[in-house]
């Protein structure tokens, strides 16, 4: 479904990602480790049109999309859960909701109408709170908007930047059992996070980036087994 070639890219003069190839196949919950400047965001922007590839390519689907406007990119059915959440603090959380459904804004109200409550359904959180400004909610709520509206897109792709990030531990395992779930109702996942074990844990492959390279890439299971990941992401010597 989404294929990265030997992509490299830059920030004005300084080299970001250096030959990064990365595929991820229809179905699968794929994620992409590493530690601060290590190219994981760069990644994300790459696949999204926010950086172009200096060379390589990206394609999604079988169609090179690299030198695509990110909005044409989104409206081919990838849809991004950005690092941070970036929901609109002074809209509800119904309108952040109905953000989501942006590029199917000529498709029936009523297939609209049931993607939002499929969300509700996952997040019976925020349905309680569909009134609510998004700025008031917790910082798990408003993970869940986030993911809500991202999924109002009905993507076949989609790309979760540091879903972890500011959540207490048990609400990061709440977001990955949901992540889990909207995987097997049909939806592809590529997930950046710095939280290995818990992103290994749901995920079937994983890529490892270090200074804007994949320095490691095998199966999910494979790489929790590995000595220098587990000494490098999850804590142990």
């Amino acid at each position: 479904m989404l294929n990265l070639d030997k992509v490299v890219t830059y920030y004005g003069p300084m080299p970001a990602l250096k030959g990064v190839s990365i595929e991820v196949a229809k179905g699968e919950i794929v994620c992409l480790l590493g530690g601060n400047a290590s190219g994981k965001s760069t990644t994300m922007k790459a696949i999204l049109g926010l950086v172009t590839p200096r060379s390589g390519s990206v394609s999604f689907a079988g169609e090179r999309i690299d030198r695509l406007d990110t909005r044409v990119i989104v409206g081919k059915g990838i849809s991004l859960v950005p690092e941070a959440r970036r929901l609109f603090g002074r809209m509800t959380v119904w309108e952040n909701l109905a953000m989501g459904a942006y590029t199917r804004r000529d498709r029936p109200t009523a297939e609209v109408d049931d993607d939002l409550e499929r969300v509700y359904g996952l997040f019976p959180k925020i349905k309680e709170r569909r009134d609510q400004y998004a700025g008031t909610l917790s910082g798990g709520e408003q993970q869940m908007v986030a993911i809500g509206r991202a999924l109002m897109a009905r993507p076949q792709l989609l790309l979760m930047d540091e879903p972890s990030m500011g959540l207490a531990p048990v609400l990061v395992d709440q977001v990955f059992d949901i992540i889990a779930t909207i995987n097997r109702q049909g939806t592809t996942i590529l997930v950046v996070e710095q939280n290995a074990a818990v992103a290994l844990s749901i995920a079937h492959r994983g890529y490892v980036l270090q200074g804007g390279r994949i320095v490691v890439a095998d199966s999910a299971a494979a790489l929790l087994r590995a000595d220098d990941v587990r000494r490098a992401y999850l804590g142990e010597a």
